[in-house]
């Protein structure tokens, strides 16, 4: 199935944390924090001022961004788990 968020919202892959810690230690499931970064998958065209000029979008598919630990909604897509979320609950881009 195809998606394609509206308006300035944006479709996020989780990136999958570490499994160890730096000195070596295996981190279980349940110890395990929600990775609170991600890329793009999908953006929406963007908002609209109320003149109805488009505002355009300052992320595009394929960036790695940070978000809020409690950003977004959490859907499965073809079987995978993303978010949607709005792009001003996008804290910055990773370059």
């Amino acid at each position: 199935m195809a998606f394609k968020p509206l308006h300035d919202r944006v479709l996020v892959r989780r990136v999958q944390s570490d499994e160890k810690t730096k000195g070596g230690l295996i981190i279980p499931d349940s110890a395990k924090e929600k990775p609170a970064e991600g890329e793009i998958v999908a953006c929406g065209e963007g908002a609209r001022k109320d003149s109805g000029e488009l505002i355009a979008m300052a992320v595009k598919a394929g960036d790695r961004v940070l978000f809020g630990k409690w950003s977004g909604t959490e859907v499965s897509v073809d079987g995978e788990e993303l978010l949607i979320m709005k792009e001003s609950d996008i804290l910055g881009i990773i370059a």
